[in-house]
């Protein structure tokens, strides 16, 4: 199995050292926007908690019937913190390896990973904005509450938004840096071996 160069080994170590910002940064945000609330209000999802106007975005929940928000429906939060970890040692150990299949087989867990996390956020989201109070005070005939799962959408007389925040982003940019050692090792030529019958 052909070994890296130099410089792609580099690369893995350099994605793998990019995923642990992710324990000390929040990965995801939710926002939303009304007339009421022309400021925002913010929510952020970090490893293993969330952060920001959390109890506002219930209050106003409350009246449509979703569900009261809080660190105990995200089961995830008690292991995240396992997985990111595993991620990490198996970059190490990828760039210790320094064989192609070290690098692919990184590359595929990471984005993997990546994959289970929007469809788990998928979930969590249509759950979130299917499941109502049957005795919500606000009913629409018809009417989801799901936040998008990138982007922005309109609920009601809110404007919500959802997307990646700081973790994610660094962990999008190791994604880049394994993706380019991937271009560079495809690039780059095999060393000529020298015919031994060939006269110099």
């Amino acid at each position: 199995m052909k070994s890296l160069s130099l410089s792609n080994r580099v690369l893995i170590l350099l994605a793998a050292l990019l995923i642990i910002p992710a324990y000390f940064t929040p990965l995801w945000q939710i926002s939303l926007w009304a007339p009421q609330y022309p400021e925002g209000l913010n929510m952020k999802i970090w490893i293993d908690h969330l952060s920001g106007n959390v109890d506002q975005i219930n209050g106003v929940n409350h009246y449509i019937g979703m569900r009261h928000i809080g660190d105990e429906m995200f089961p995830e939060f008690t292991y995240l913190i396992y997985i990111i970890g595993a991620l990490i040692g198996f970059g190490m150990i990828a760039f210790l390896i320094g064989k192609r299949w070290s690098l692919y087989s990184f590359f595929g867990l990471i984005s993997l990973f990546g994959v289970l996390v929007l469809v788990d956020m998928y979930r969590w989201g249509y759950e979130y904005g299917h499941n109502l109070d049957p005795k919500a005070a606000i009913k629409v005939e018809g009417m989801s509450y799901q936040p998008p799962l990138i982007g922005y959408k309109e609920l009601l007389n809110f404007l919500a938004y959802s997307g990646p925040d700081t973790g994610s982003w660094i962990l999008i940019g190791g994604v880049g840096l394994l993706i380019l050692a991937i271009v560079r090792d495809r690039l780059e030529k095999p060393a000529l071996v020298q015919n031994p019958y060939t006269s110099n």
